[in-house]
């Protein structure tokens, strides 16, 4: 199977709102080649430049750039669209030129190609005080007392690493009791829900758009060696699907990792998803739009209990 690899040119300033845009078009896996960056590296480390392989040394006189990768099909067809005309956009708003030329240019990659991607960028990660998110083809036996969850991200699916959900999985670290039972709004990979499970939860629901989604996220239930009788998964449109709706159950925590305007459509449905005493946790919303969400909540009868900020992003914790 064959997958899309597209790269947008821009600028370190232009980082920041390029990515935003992503996320907001459910795009949350990115490579960042930042010029500026790779410029201070070598220039702070010119005594080991004999040992700098030439195709990154060449990477200093290269544009910022963003990659990403969708699936080579209809659905990824009509995705990259979408980020044209939002790169269009953003380009007519930028007078001063400060994001670049915003550029979008694309090839497709078979799937040996991305899995060796993965491996050349993805590490074990620490996140909170109890959790190390590990690649499968990466050793964790120092682990230092975490719990660890074994990944393979697939296309298209976060790994953790991005303040979203990191976010997401500090507070799973707070409210997942032994027993409890965590239903995941847009699962991707499975990180939060199956996370969740190896904390102690005793069975996790999850549900995604992509139906690629819940292939994936058994997959890496397998491999933390979890039984599937513990975790369900559902593939569909929770706002439009009402038979679903029904299916999903309550819980003692609702996660949703997603965007903004995702987020505010399922505020109406949220409650009808939690038990007394339940906690809804919600990131990957960009910060500029936080007070919205947190107006979509309250006018649905959660009460706002947390947040958290970085840089450009936020997360919410209600009851």
């Amino acid at each position: 199977m064959e997958w899309i690899k597209a790269t947008i040119t821009t600028t370190a300033e232009g980082i920041d709102p390029v990515s935003g845009r992503l996320l907001e078009l459910g795009i949350s896996g990115i490579e960042i080649i930042d010029k500026d960056d790779f410029t201070e590296f070598l220039e702070n480390n010119r005594k080991y430049w004999d040992y700098v392989d030439e195709e990154l040394e060449r990477l200093k006189d290269t544009d910022t750039q963003i990659t990403f990768y969708l699936s080579c099909g209809a659905a990824g067809l009509e995705q990259l669209s979408a980020v044209s005309v939002s790169m269009a956009a953003l380009h007519a708003m930028d007078s001063e030129g400060r994001y670049g030329t915003l550029d979008i240019k694309h090839e497709n990659v078979a799937d040996e190609d991305w899995s060796e991607i993965w491996k050349q960028y993805f590490h074990p990660l620490p996140v909170g005080e109890k959790i190390l998110i590990c690649p499968e083809w990466e050793n964790a036996e120092n682990a230092d007392g975490r719990t660890v969850f074994t990944v393979n991200p697939g296309m298209s699916f976060g790994t953790g690493s991005h303040p979203s959900t990191r976010f997401c999985l500090e507070e799973l670290e707070k409210y997942v009791k032994p027993g409890c039972s965590v239903l995941d709004l847009g699962c991707g990979s499975g990180i939060l829900s199956i996370t969740a499970l190896l904390l102690g939860a005793e069975s996790a629901c999850a549900v995604d758009i992509d139906p690629n989604a819940t292939d994936v996220a058994y997959s890496n239930l397998e491999l933390n060696h979890l039984p599937r009788e513990r975790y369900t998964t559902y593939a569909g449109d929770i706002t439009s699907d009402a038979e679903l709706r029904k299916k999903l159950g309550k819980h003692d925590v609702v996660l949703a990792n997603i965007v903004a305007d995702v987020i505010i459509a399922l505020a109406p449905y949220v409650r009808s998803f939690m038990k007394e005493g339940a906690v809804f946790i919600c990131s990957g919303i960009i910060l500029e739009r936080l007070d919205e969400v947190m107006s979509a909540l309250t006018d649905n009868g959660l009460k706002i209990i947390g947040t958290k900020k970085d840089n450009d992003w936020a997360e919410i914790t209600a009851e």
